[in-house]
């Protein structure tokens, strides 16, 4: 009986440790679980990681609210919609840089592809969705643009979620040219028949430092975003409204190096741009030239 009770108590501690585990660079919950120390078995740690995923919901700490008056550009997700309405598969690639891979979570269940999958599949249980995270640390345009062959492209993609801007930003580096990648990216994306939503940087302080930079940044890819009528997601606009509107401190949301966000600014990060998605394929309702409003932030199917 005491052996039972120990083997309990050690379970009790790592499902208490997964849920909150302090978002460490470069340590993950995954690495902890590899430790040596680990003396349950394999399917034990299997079904406590699960259970601290399904009951660890690290947004019940504070509200994940919509933001207000933040939109993004008028567009539609035409093949999303017809292919979810029908009740075909569908591929998401999520391209971008740290951000998109995940650097600050505590668990590769925390970074927001995996969020968005969870919500997106809670919303079509009958649907197949896959989202196939292609994020990599340090990269900026020039480099996801050699890579969008082999990492996008080929994976016959959907929807495609385009995270940048951020390190061009951070690193104070020339933008002139940026919008020209971009706009070529974004073309081959919709040749291949995806639908495509840009992502802007994110509103904490290693950016908010380069103001001039970050207010650029933004523009230029709202632009391209009007130009080749795809949706921007205002990540940065909605992070500043966390921050200055509800009084957040950043390090509410980011971790401490001031560029990374922190497990629950992935996770409302996450929702709200599957609020986004959810809200534009319910109003396209499989129509192919159906466009949706500006303001698409707000729905909430949880």
């Amino acid at each position: 009986m005491r052996r039972r009770s120990h083997s309990l108590l050690m379970l009790a501690g790592l499902l208490g440790a997964l849920v909150s585990a302090p978002c460490l660079a470069g340590e993950t919950a995954a690495t902890k679980e590899a430790a040596p120390q680990r003396s349950l078995p394999g399917k034990a740690l299997d079904a406590a990681k699960n259970a601290a995923s399904r009951a660890g919901d690290v947004l019940t700490r504070i509200p994940c609210l919509p933001p207000k008056g933040a939109g993004a550009v008028s567009a539609s997700l035409p093949r999303v919609a017809r292919k979810l309405h029908a009740g075909e598969p569908i591929t998401i690639v999520a391209l971008g840089s740290s951000s998109t891979a995940g650097y600050g979570t505590s668990s590769s269940a925390y970074t927001y592809p995996s969020r968005l999958a969870e919500q997106l599949r809670r919303k079509y249980p009958r649907a197949r969705i896959s989202v196939i995270n292609r994020g990599m640390g340090g990269q900026e345009v020039p480099q996801m643009m050699e890579r969008l062959q082999s990492s996008v492209l080929d994976s016959s993609p959907d929807l495609v979620i385009w995270q940048l801007g951020t390190n061009l930003v951070v690193r104070g580096e020339d933008s002139s040219g940026v919008a020209a990648l971009v706009e070529s990216g974004v073309s081959k994306m919709q040749a291949a028949g995806a639908d495509v939503v840009l992502i802007d940087p994110q509103y904490v302080p290693a950016v908010t430092a380069k103001k001039e930079g970050a207010s650029r940044m933004v523009r230029l890819i709202r632009e391209v975003g009007r130009l080749r009528h795809v949706s921007v997601f205002p990540r940065f606009e909605v992070m500043r409204q966390w921050h200055e509107d509800e009084k957040m401190p950043f390090e509410s949301f980011s971790i401490a190096d001031g560029l990374h966000m922190n497990d629950w600014g992935y996770a409302c990060f996450a929702q709200l741009l599957g609020d986004t998605i959810i809200k534009s394929v319910d109003e396209a309702k499989a129509e192919p030239g159906a466009e949706r409003p500006g303001n698409v932030i707000g729905l909430r199917p949880m």
